[in-house]
């Protein structure tokens, strides 16, 4: 299957793209700029929505729904927020077809206008806070911890499968606190979550920290997000997680009689991840042989490929496969026997080691004979022999093991392609090669976007709690007491 594909340091760009459609991930749509999650990309997602659904729920959060349509005066309730969304905004107008006069297909029924618009939900901060009026009054009412797994809606002009597409799908929280201090740990909680989830089932090393206000999520007082770098050097944001202080609450009137007695807005924060992950999870492991995936986010850990040259070696060899299968999904690994006739087991090689199957193992008379099996590791490209003795509990091992060295190869490149600048000329010269660079900048806007539009590089993140070091900007010589991280990002 990996013929014809090209390889990462030939054009990275295009080593993703094929990859994603090659590897049965997606596929575009014929509506421009959407995509079609195929079967075992969507598998993917659902292993990764699994997850993070305990981890809310883990945490105190339970799942609710809210409309896909949003009154347009929604909007217009907070200012920052319309700002920042308009121009991504599908609108309805109209609620009805008719059949065109001249029997040239249908036609919007001009009578079919509607009262108000509907936006088509780029994000559902507004929906969720009219709603919340409804559901708080007291302090007893609080705090309200929701979650939503939705698809969203924003007219991108320049699209790409899963890292940017006009329609996505993700998870939103959105959650109502009776003080400041309580809404901001959680949203400071939530990042925690998403790192977590991030390190120890994506296999994907991430920075945590803040944005600059730039940078900051629309109608948001804060925005915390976790940042990891892909192997042409750029950096992904992978989530974020806002504290929205009161803006929200004061837009909607969403109230509450405090413990005395008096009225009080609440506090709240917003926070989600989306199917970008599965870019930064296809870009932080794969190779030029396809698709490499941690065990805990496969679809399929094992594949089982049966080798014979009549019909009796493959039913010998199928009772001991399904037998080592069944002794697998006993202990919680996900198994796919492949006995089809109608492919070679070179193909099957090729196909699951493009598709990112942590491990194959493969099976012939002589494997029966022996009691053996070989092994073959997606991560290294190692093939082995194992006995069959205790396969199960070996295989468990070795998935452990393969799930470790993803995180532990990743991290080493982060920490190879991580920089420290201190003059605007080394600053442009390695923010060229990629990679994440360590550099001072004096807090202001106007630094920030003069140093975009020089480099294309952005301030990734601030640091949560930055070393403290006396420095000057690199663009204005300004003083500057801490380093930001800088990088050309997706």
């Amino acid at each position: 299957m990996a013929k014809d594909f090209t390889k990462r340091d030939e054009n990275y760009s295009q080593w993703y793209n094929e990859l994603v459609v090659k590897a049965d991930l997606a596929e575009n749509s014929a509506v421009r700029g959407c995509m079609v999650i195929k079967p075992y990309g969507y598998a993917i997602w659902e292993k990764m929505q699994q997850a993070l659904d305990k981890m809310f729920k883990d945490t105190g959060h339970v799942n609710a729904y809210f409309p896909l349509f949003i009154p347009k005066s929604f909007f217009s309730k907070e200012a920052s927020h319309v700002e920042g969304f308009a121009k991504e905004c599908a609108v309805v107008t109209h609620y009805r077809l008719k059949t065109d006069p001249d029997g040239k297909g249908v036609v919007v029924d001009p009578e079919a206008k509607l009262e108000e618009e509907l936006i088509v939900r780029p994000t559902s901060e507004t929906i969720i806070w009219d709603t919340y009026r409804g559901w708080i009054q007291s302090y007893r009412d609080l705090p309200l911890l929701i979650n939503q797994w939705a698809n969203v809606v924003r007219w991108e002009m320049r699209t790409r499968l899963f890292l940017r597409t006009a329609e996505f799908l993700w998870q939103e929280g959105h959650t109502a606190h009776e003080t400041r201090e309580e809404a901001f740990a959680e949203a400071r909680k939530m990042l925690d979550v998403y790192a977590d989830f991030a390190e120890n089932y994506m296999a994907m090393p991430v920075l945590k920290g803040v944005k600059s206000p730039n940078e900051r999520f629309a109608g948001a007082e804060e925005t915390f997000c976790i940042e990891a770098l892909m192997q042409d050097g750029k950096a992904l944001q992978a989530g974020t997680s806002h504290f929205l202080g009161q803006n929200f609450a004061k837009a909607f009137e969403v109230q509450f009689l405090n413990r005395e007695n008096k009225l009080e807005y609440v506090w709240a924060t917003s926070w989600g991840v989306s199917t970008r992950l599965m870019g930064a999870l296809i870009m932080c492991h794969s190779d030029d042989n396809g698709l490499v995936l941690p065990p805990k986010l496969a679809p399929y850990q094992v594949v089982i490929v049966p080798i014979y040259k009549n019909p009796e070696q493959l039913e010998q060899i199928s009772s001991k496969a399904n037998q080592i299968r069944e002794s697998l999904l006993k202990i919680g690994i996900s198994v796919k026997y492949d006995n089809r006739d109608n492919f070679t087991p070179g193909w099957k090689f090729n196909e699951y080691e493009f598709k990112g199957f942590p491990i194959r193992i493969a099976i012939g008379p002589r494997d029966l004979e022996n009691q053996t099996v070989e092994i073959a590791r997606r991560d290294t490209l190692e093939k082995f022999i194992l006995t069959m003795d205790g396969l199960e509990l070996k295989i468990k091992d070795l998935l452990d093991d393969i799930q470790k060295n993803l995180y532990r190869r990743a991290l080493t490149f982060r920490e190879e392609n991580t920089f420290t600048v201190d003059t605007w000329e080394d600053f442009c010269e390695r923010i060229e090669k990629g990679g994440f660079v360590l550099a001072h900048w004096d807090g202001t806007t106007e630094t920030e976007e003069k140093i975009k539009e020089a480099t294309k590089a952005t301030i990734r993140l601030i640091p949560i709690n930055p070393q403290v070091e006396a420095g000057r900007c690199i663009y204005s010589g300004k003083p500057s007491s801490y380093r930001v991280v800088f990088a050309k990002a997706y």
